[in-house]
């Protein structure tokens, strides 16, 4: 009999934190290869696969879908054709039973689909049938993920929801409902709904925010303005010698340039505290806050930044934000980060506080919508009023680790870059 090869997630991929086990793509009794994709896992920040570490047979799948999973953890077992013997578990389950209040438990059909479609796909295929040769799998061997479906149907303007009418509550006498919250009756009163469940990645971000917030930095956010005429010209200027290069010269690059010599110029920003020391970080790791519409958040980093000109920049800033929207970033590519930039000007705002700080760092910088407004310059000793490419900068700090002095003196620096960007 042969031994027992033990799956489990490598070192090193989650960074320290848990995922979410979400679906088998084998059952107990398969023949695998090396390498092929055993689990779809998801985190806060990204969807990826645990491939076999050797050819075998699964002889048992010890995780279930929808378990909490961490690095060192054992999911399953291979072994030979001889040491491998299927065993039930609630990981391999072919049916799900759906439960909803006031209601009898709704058990799925079993159908039968393409075996490397994850159990999430087969579900949505199953409510919204679709040909597959026309969704672009961003899985190994080009597979189709649960992302890369919704995707698709959202582009085709199809809601992957499931309508869910509202239990209808008895109206109460005042008198009698005087001891029952009003906002719960009225809330329940036959409102049609959509419940939509949160994802592995919303239920992070809420536990991150939260804890950021409430249970570890006190938050404390300075505003400052900049004329972006500078940056603009030198935009204009050279956005087709990089389009010719392939890359995308956007604002972003500019500010994450700016932003890792204002780093450099105050490194106390650049830090992560310690109940008795502050870690001053050499590289200015710095991510980008990127929005996956109702997916949530990633926030990709680009590291090494202050060994960067701007079109190396500008084109890692375009290769981490291509990856995010094709769901095939890597934990790597979200690992290490020392300072966090959130551009939600892009999408209109022009001011956001606080800005909630990305735990562990220490200070987490906001960009407003860039907007012409009139502002007042002195010209040759003159107060002239003109019309100017403006957006508010703020900073949110831990003020545990920085103070006024230092979030000031960022933020003059930043400011400073941008303002008096040179042409050439």
């Amino acid at each position: 009999m042969g031994a027992m090869i033990d799956v489990m997630i490598p070192e090193g991929q989650l960074e320290g934190t848990e995922a979410t086990l979400q679906s088998w793509l084998v059952a107990p009794g398969d023949t695998v290869k090396k390498d092929q994709p055993l689990a779809e896992l998801e985190t806060d920040k990204v969807t990826m696969e645990v491939a076999a570490p050797a050819d075998g047979v699964v002889a048992e799948l010890i995780a279930g879908e929808g378990d909490q999973v961490s690095v060192g953890m054992l999911l399953a077992t291979l072994g030979d054709s001889e040491a491998a013997r299927p065993v039930e578990t609630t990981g391999s389950q072919a049916v799900a039973t759906v439960t909803t209040p006031d209601a009898a438990p709704v058990t799925e059909a079993v159908i039968p689909v393409d075996a490397r479609l994850s159990p999430a796909v087969r579900r949505i295929l199953k409510e919204h049938p679709v040909d597959l040769s026309l969704v672009q799998g961003s899985g190994k061997g080009g597979r189709v993920t649960k992302c890369d479906l919704l995707r698709y149907l959202k582009n085709v303007s199809v809601a992957v929801q499931v309508p869910v009418q509202m239990p209808v509550q008895p109206v109460m006498p005042v008198a009698a409902a005087a001891s029952v919250d009003e906002k719960t009756v009225s809330g329940l009163a036959g409102l049609n709904s959509t419940l939509r469940p949160h994802s592995t990645m919303r239920k992070r971000i809420a536990d991150h925010m939260v804890d950021s917030l409430l249970h570890t930095a006190p938050h404390v956010t300075s505003i400052f303005e900049a004329d972006l005429s500078a940056i603009q010209r030198h935009r204009a200027r050279y956005k087709t010698t990089f389009a010719e290069q392939g890359v995308k010269l956007s604002y972003t690059a500019y500010f994450i340039a700016a932003a890792a010599r204002a780093l450099q110029a105050v490194p106390e920003v650049n830090s992560r505290f310690h109940d008795d020391v502050l870690e001053l970080f050499h590289d200015c790791n710095i991510g980008v806050g990127t929005a996956l519409g109702n997916d949530g958040l990633v926030v990709p980093v680009i590291h090494q930044v202050q060994d960067l000109n701007l079109m190396g920049i500008a084109r890692r800033l375009q290769g981490l934000t291509d990856a995010a929207y094709s769901s095939s970033l890597k934990p790597s590519d979200m690992q290490g980060g020392t300072f966090t930039i959130s551009n939600h000007g892009v999408s209109g705002s022009l001011v956001a506080t606080p800005i909630i700080i990305n735990q562990p760092q220490n200070a987490t910088l906001g960009i407003g919508k860039l907007e012409k407004r009139v502002i007042v310059k002195e010209i040759e000793g003159v107060d002239t009023m003109v019309i100017r490419p403006m957006c508010y900068i703020s900073l949110t700090i831990d003020h545990r680790a920085l103070d006024g002095y230092q979030t000031n003196t960022f933020l003059a620096r930043l400011v400073n870059e941008l303002e008096n960007w040179p042409l050439d």
